[in-house]
């Protein structure tokens, strides 16, 4: 078996941990976090994004993000309003403030990726995204024997 360094999968946790806390140092002036700007990144400006497409998007239940959309009004960056068609489904809009402060975090999302884009060749980064996604696949097939 390789070293536990060189597994894939911890491999993956690492470079994610990293990217996440660098995120965490660039916008913390902004008084935000990397999660508050991924999520304020996902939610559409016009229409809304319902709080299942939310969860989706962070892998989470809606139970789990309730505590973290809750924090966000908190915060003035987001309020909820119950859906005109289906009571039941709840849409997360922006507010001013967060409109503002999902730009922010586009500008820190877009410098990053050019910085990445500069250090890593097409090629490279075409591999990367095909075995990300091999893997990903990989993971939802697998079922241990």
């Amino acid at each position: 078996m390789k070293n536990n360094h060189e597994t894939i999968d911890y491999l993956l946790k690492i470079v994610w941990q990293n990217m996440a806390n660098r995120y965490n140092q660039l916008v913390a002036d902004f008084g935000i976090t990397q999660s508050i700007g991924y999520v304020l990144i996902n939610i559409d400006e016009k229409e809304g994004t319902t709080v299942s497409q939310v969860a989706a998007l962070l892998g989470l239940k809606s139970t789990s993000l309730s505590r973290m959309l809750s924090q966000l009004e908190k915060m003035g960056l987001i309020y909820r309003q119950s859906n005109e068609g289906d009571k039941r489904s709840v849409k997360v809009y922006l507010t001013n403030l967060g409109k503002e402060k999902r730009q922010m975090a586009r500008v820190i999302v877009k410098q990053f990726n050019a910085y990445l884009n500069e250090h890593i060749s097409d090629k490279e980064k075409q591999q990367l995204t095909k075995a990300l996604k091999k893997i990903n696949q990989l993971t939802l097939d697998y079922k241990p024997e």
